[in-house]
């Protein structure tokens, strides 16, 4: 077991590696990959139930202790990836499918990647925690809602089934997990050291299956995709983090809420563009789960070096 917890570890660590093998794997072998296309929904359903293994009271402390910064790092999450997709698609020729795609994963809640990123940063993760549990809870009744008003233009969004799919996907086993945590605490202790591996295999099984059986899609558009995904995640960097420097926020808060604005949770967007658009529309997802990893980190070592005389000293 210790082994186990070490090596799932180090595959946590060495994320962004793993999503960038495994895209790759995807991209030259299909036929083998998008097999796991039809499991999308279910492999996310175990990354949230893992994540609600681990949510405490503690995360939720913090919007009580001070609302208005987790209100500005909501907002501006829901507000400025959202109006970045729709401005992207509006100035970059594209195909609807894409367009599509483009919105729905700016219209997703916080990626817990995030909170690794802001860690990393020296950033407040406990704020970022936060913000990214409560886009989370709201993501059932925001996210379907933007998709239908952003991209119903390029393809038509049934608001109500992707409200009941997020309820499935994200909530219940979110629910599932906190329920676990109290009914049997010990094994979900001795199961937390191995969650990391898991939800890497969850990941990389998604973006490898959305990159599979979209293939032919990402040789004909796949530059464009990926120059439209590089663009939305920095711009939503950039303008978070002066949003929130805007309003008052100091620099530890600010490498928080830039991170936490700028990284989206890809692999939902992934699940509901194959649920209710077309395998392309969930290409830039995955492209997104690829490169968020390796800009985020990149962000947050830069981040890292450069400290404020706010950031309280890091254990």
């Amino acid at each position: 077991m210790k082994f186990l917890a070490s090596f799932s570890a180090f595959v946590g660590k060495t994320f962004s590696i793993w999503v960038i093998l495994f895209a790759v794997l995807g991209f030259f072998l299909p036929d083998v990959f998008k097999q796991f296309a039809p499991w999308i929904v279910v492999l996310l359903g175990i990354i949230m139930f893992g994540m609600g293994l681990t949510i405490s009271v503690d995360d939720f402390r913090e919007l009580a202790r001070r609302p208005h910064e987790v209100a500005i790092g909501v907002i501006a999450h829901f507000g400025i990836m959202p109006a970045l997709a729709l401005l992207l698609t509006r100035i970059i020729p594209m195909p609807p499918e894409v367009a599509a795609g483009v919105i729905l994963v700016g219209c997703c809640p916080g990626g817990t990647s995030s909170n690794v990123m802001t860690y990393l940063a020296r950033g407040d993760v406990a704020l970022s925690v936060a913000c990214t549990s409560v886009t989370t809870l709201a993501a059932p009744i925001v996210t379907p809602f933007l998709v239908w008003m952003f991209a119903s233009q390029y393809l038509p969004v049934n608001a109500w089934s992707m409200f009941i799919s997020i309820v499935q996907v994200i909530i219940v086993p979110l629910l599932l997990g906190v329920i676990a945590q109290k009914a049997v605490p010990g094994l979900v202790r001795a199961a937390i050291p191995v969650l990391p591996l898991v939800s890497v295999i969850g990941i990389v099984l998604i973006v490898a299956a959305v990159v599979g059986a979209s293939k032919a899609a990402i040789v004909q558009s796949g530059l464009l995709i990926f120059a439209v995904v590089v663009l939305h995640n920095g711009l939503g960097y950039l303008f978070g983090y002066y949003a929130s420097k805007v309003l008052g926020l100091n620099f530890y808060k600010r490498k928080a809420l830039a991170i936490e604005v700028g990284m989206q949770n890809s692999g939902l967007g992934a699940a509901l563009a194959t649920a209710y658009f077309s395998p392309i529309a969930a290409v830039p997802s995955a492209i997104f789960s690829v490169w968020h990893n390796i800009s985020g980190a990149t962000l947050a070592n830069w981040f890292a070096s450069r400290q404020d005389a706010d950031a309280p000293p890091r254990p």
